[in-house]
């Protein structure tokens, strides 16, 4: 910046207090946040093991003592959507990470635009926990907002209130994806004397001015505005994502804080009862919590602009030493090639989705795409994604069936030079894959051939012949539960899920379990009969509605299976 950035004074960082980032609840953290007056950073790494173990959802982060995570010294590539390259990622303190993610504003029930960027930076935090890395995640809640009093105004409810309510949604959404809470979850309204301090700090250094008790942040002092999403002054024209006001001395120029109206919430301060703007609070907050120079700042590509370039247009002429080290940006989940969003109203919310899908088949339809890249939203994609959730786990409880049956210390503590390799190929392929800007894709086309292995230990001839059988079913067992942890894809047990799995399965079929037994038993009757035409018809029609027939020397099971209209539609696809 120019000289005259270095002669400004620094926005006062807050409390220093720490959290753990394995808090064990969102409603954990209704907190009084820290005041604004004090000048020690406020912290929230935790102390951990040197060595912590691979993340379990539901040990709080603990597993057994084998279970070693990659060290913290593995490199790691992320986008920078700032210098637009992949960069060796460089923590600015050693084995610790600063992350904040902007939150939901809490309004409505959230669609699973929403659900791809806190799944894709709860991928994220996942890995770095497992490179041994301190992570301090930060992700907020817009609780004051216009679209809230809009809704609330609607609905005759008071502002706080309604937001409050849809943060509690946004919680329940987030557990059934399998979403770790984040080590901090701080909101608008209980940070406001932070956000008051930061304004004054930005009119002190010149950067904003008043008007009849609003204050705008000038852009035209800020020459580097632009510098993230790329874009030039004259391309801000008033109305397209920038508010309209002549009392502005510049189209572009953007609220730090609004005057209070009639019928909104408001706060007292220096200019005047009011409520802020969208973009200062995620400065404020973030400031709050890591600090003014952090790792990581990331959300949907639909913040670069105008939100994340706002926020470092406030936050450098808050304090001279801001700086975020990288900032990451997932893509849009579209339809029809659109972006997703609730202004356009071509939005699937998740509950919505989760009627049908199990929230792992939705997870892993959003994972299954690289998260920078656009994914498109269609029935087939979650189908195959919810075929696939079950093949995974079919094949991990038929191995932990075979291991029930075996008593643990009989087992010994060697497994055969081939299932060494293939374990190793499949543990790098995975480090090698996420810590390339974490490319899921490439690991869940690895997890094939490991499940592929095992299945074929349980099921073929030279498999159950071969020698360390079962110490080669435990060994990959215990290696892709680990794998699907850390992705975010593992629960609490194996058969659970696949009932769960079966439950939605027989949901969009439109079939009760009874209905589809009393089938399977009259195709049954109809083959003893000799009435093959009958009972291909029976099979048919099942597979047409996705319940696959499977048949066995001990009877016909049957298994949730992509129908057979979007078996040809995919077929016609790839």
């Amino acid at each position: 910046m120019g000289s005259l950035i270095l002669t400004l004074k620094c926005y006062k960082p807050l409390a220093s207090i720490k959290f753990s980032p394995f808090i064990n609840s969102f409603h954990a953290l209704q907190l009084r946040p820290p005041k604004p007056n004090n000048r020690r950073v406020f912290r929230c790494f935790s102390t951990l093991n040197s060595s912590p173990n691979v993340i379990d959802d539901k040990s709080n982060g603990k597993t057994d003592g084998d279970d070693k995570p990659a060290s913290a010294s593995t490199q790691l590539w992320l986008y920078n959507t700032m210098s637009r390259k992949r960069e060796l990622f460089k923590p600015k303190v050693e084995g610790k990470v600063g992350m904040y993610v902007c939150g939901v504003t809490a309004y409505d029930l959230s669609h699973i635009g929403h659900a791809r960027v806190y799944v894709t930076f709860d991928v994220l935090y996942r890995y770095l926990r497992h490179l041994g890395y301190e992570v301090c995640y930060v992700r907020n809640f817009t609780d004051v907002d216009d679209k809230i009093i809009a809704r609330a105004n609607e609905l005759g409810e008071d502002p706080i209130s309604l937001s409050r309510r849809y943060c509690e949604e946004f919680h329940q959404d987030m557990v059934d994806l399998h979403c770790l809470p984040p080590s901090v979850e701080p909101r608008v309204s209980d940070h406001m004397p932070h956000i008051i301090d930061m304004i004054t700090q930005i009119l002190d250094n010149g950067f904003a001015y008043r008007v009849d008790g609003d204050v705008y942040f000038s852009v035209d002092k800020f020459p580097e505005y632009g510098q993230l999403s790329g874009r030039k002054l004259e391309d801000n024209r008033a109305g397209e994502r920038v508010a309209v006001d002549s009392r502005k001395k510049n189209p572009a120029d953007f609220a730090l804080w609004k005057s209070a109206k009639e019928g909104e919430p408001f706060w007292e301060s220096p200019w005047g009862p009011g409520r802020p703007g969208w973009h200062i609070e995620c400065s404020a907050m973030s400031a709050a919590y890591l600090g003014h120079s952090f790792d990581i700042h990331g959300g949907g590509m639909d913040l670069v602009f105008p939100h994340h370039e706002n926020e470092i247009a406030q936050s450098c002429a808050a304090c001279n030493n801001s700086h975020i080290s990288y900032w990451i940006h997932n893509g849009f989940v579209t339809i029809d090639s659109e972006k997703m969003s609730k202004s356009l109203g071509n939005f699937f919310t998740i509950r919505q989705v989760m009627e049908l899908y199990h929230p792992l088949a939705l997870r892993l339809f959003l994972i299954g795409t690289h998260y920078r890249s656009p994914i498109n939203y269609s029935v087939v994609q979650l189908e195959s994604a919810s075929e696939r959730i079950f093949y995974i786990y079919q094949t991990l409880h038929d191995c932990e069936k075979a291991l029930s049956l075996l008593d643990a210390a009989a087992l010994k503590d060697s497994i055969p030079p081939d299932t060494v390799t293939s374990i190793n190929k499949f543990h790098n392929d995975f480090l090698a894959s996420m810590s390339d800007d974490l490319h899921t894709t490439v690991v869940l086309a690895a997890l094939s051939d490991p499940l592929k292995t095992i299945n074929d230990l349980l099921h073929t001839g030279k498999g159950k012949k071969q020698a360390m059988r079962l110490e080669s079913l435990a060994a990959l067992e215990k290696t892709i539960r680990n794998v699907l942890t850390v992705l975010g894809l593992m629960s609490t047990g194996y058969s659970e899920v696949l009932l769960q799995l079966r439950e939605k399965a027989l949901k969009r079929a439109n079939l009760t379990e009874d209905q589809v037994l009393q089938r399977i038993e009259d195709r049954t009757v109809a083959r003893k009969n000799k009435e093959y035409e009958k009972s291909d018809a029976i099979r048919k029609d099942l597979a047409a509605v996705g319940i696959a027939l499977m048949d066995s020397p001990v009877g016909t099971t049957w298994r949730p299976a992509l129908p057979l209209a979007l078996q040809e539609q995919a077929v016609a696809t790839s």
